[in-house]
């Protein structure tokens, strides 16, 4: 598979989570562990330009495939724009359902660019925080977007 760009294979038993599989194979500690259950979100990450929940696929049904995790947004330095759209308006507090949500929100946009207040609570709502309220992370979401404030 190939992970931000860069080709990836290791050997791994046929029942490895695509969660273990970039954390402890590619060494990419940016998405977390939440449940596995696929109730957070905390796991997410584009599978072919997809936000999929890592928890919930194994690690072969990849092969061949184009992964994107949090790391891979950045380019060299340069924040992704919904991560600099968090930052800006403070969207985390603890920061571990950060990667995912960012992740959630980046698929969000790019297939409802124009999306309003009400599209992007219910493009979330697979995302858990703990601690922020969501009116940051929405307020991050929606200054990237098209769509009615």
């Amino acid at each position: 598979m190939n992970v931000n760009g860069g080709a990836q294979s290791h050997d791994v038993e046929p029942r490895t989570l695509l969660v273990h599989y970039i954390r402890e194979n590619c060494g990419l500690t940016g998405t977390n562990v939440g449940c596995d259950s696929s109730s957070c979100g905390a796991c997410t990450i584009h599978v072919n330009g997809e936000a999929v929940k890592s928890c919930t696929m194994l690690a072969v049904q990849t092969e061949g495939d184009e992964i994107t995790t949090i790391e891979g947004l950045a380019d060299g330095e340069t924040l992704h724009p919904m991560q600099q759209a968090f930052h800006e308006c403070h969207a985390l507090q603890c920061g571990y359902c950060t990667p995912g949500m960012v992740m959630a929100a980046v698929s969000l946009l790019d297939e409802q660019p124009n999306a309003n207040e009400a599209e992007v609570r219910e493009g979330l709502e697979g995302n858990l925080c703990r601690c922020t309220g969501y009116h940051n992370i929405v307020k991050a979401v929606l200054s990237l977007s098209g769509g009615d404030k």
